[in-house]
């Protein structure tokens, strides 16, 4: 059975990572730029491992190069999220790779993905928010740059902040200053922890960075007590499993601790990370859920409401895909 019809609610998508390769191979024709080395013979992408993989999407960013594009980006992983069931999705937009952190520049950036995604929700049925994310390998001072894009761009759209990049370079308490800055300006708060690094990093993650919802998180199921911590202070944990399994931070999906964190109590959530780059989707990660932990239609659906109910929007926007979700059952 495939799950590809049943409506899904996904909260970790990097809107560049969601990038089909074949758009990103069109602009770049379009634009003169060499990058074949970022994909192999089959027109995917092409890494070795998971620093390669940063420096390969990184790469893959420098065709988008106006707002212009990044309308056209949004156009298109909404497409490919809508095609495989999302109906709500929140997706990680850095503005480093907007304008490079500049406040005007960013608003333009911002207005051509928000035209995008009123066009998607009128044409494909999906609703987007956005949640700013700053880039933790880029250091605390650019992370500021973030912040401030996110603390004045906040509204109906821009809902959260956050942090991705690459986990291990310094410690969540170096970023303290952004999420304060990002809080005061009332934006809801994530950061991804727990892929990479140990139970240490996830339980400094929510010490000092006083999130409520942690990208991956997978790694504290190594620390019971920190997930009876996370369990009872009801932060929820955005879970990628075919991502964890193709870059190797897990050995296999039988490995994959998301049902133990589940059965512990644990608020989890499913999501695809950088889809196009993991060769996953959202009807992948349903149907790989089912087929391993043997999660039937019940469950799978318990984990739309657990997303939905941990969404960044506003009351008015989650009743109306709650309805979304009961109508399909």
């Amino acid at each position: 059975m495939s799950y590809r019809s049943l409506p899904k609610v996904e909260l970790h998508l990097h809107l560049e990572g969601g990038a089909p390769p074949t758009f990103i191979r069109g602009l770049a024709k379009e634009k003169n730029i060499d990058i074949s080395k970022i994909f192999n013979e089959d027109g995917s992408y092409a890494y070795r491992d998971f620093d390669h993989f940063l420096q390969v999407y990184e790469a893959a960013c420098t065709t988008l190069q106006g707002p212009e594009d990044f309308r056209r980006l949004t156009l298109a992983v909404l497409e490919e999220s809508a095609a495989n069931g999302v109906v709500y999705s929140e997706t990680f937009l850095s503005p480093d790779f907007c304008g490079g952190g500049d406040l005007a520049a960013w608003r333009d950036y911002l207005s051509a993905m928000e035209d995008a995604a009123a066009e998607a929700e009128a044409r494909m049925g999906i609703t987007l928010k956005g949640i700013i994310t700053c880039i933790r390998h880029f250091g605390p001072e650019q992370a500021k740059t973030a912040a401030l894009c996110a603390a004045e761009t906040k509204g109906d759209f821009i809902t959260g902040f956050g942090m991705a990049g690459a986990e291990m370079m310094g410690r969540p308490g170096d970023f303290t200053y952004s999420f304060d800055m990002a809080r005061e300006a009332g934006l809801r708060l994530t950061c991804h922890a727990g892929e990479w690094g140990g139970p240490d990093m996830v339980a400094d993650t929510i010490r000092d960075l006083r999130v409520e919802r942690i990208g991956h998180g997978i790694n504290a199921i190594h620390d019971l007590a920190l997930v009876d911590q996370i369990a009872e202070a009801g932060i929820t944990l955005e879970v990628c499993p075919g991502s964890n399994v193709f870059l190797g931070a897990v050995k296999s999906w039988k490995d994959h601790p998301i049902a133990r964190l589940r059965e512990r109590g644990v608020n989890v959530t499913v999501s695809t990370d950088d889809p196009p780059f993991f060769k996953t989707t959202m009807t992948d990660e349903f149907n790989m859920l089912a087929k391993v932990f043997g999660w039937e239609e019940e469950e799978l659906r318990a984990l739309n409401q657990t997303a939905l109910d941990a969404a960044f929007c506003d009351d008015a926007t989650k009743d109306k895909i709650a309805k979304r979700l009961e109508a399909a059952q």
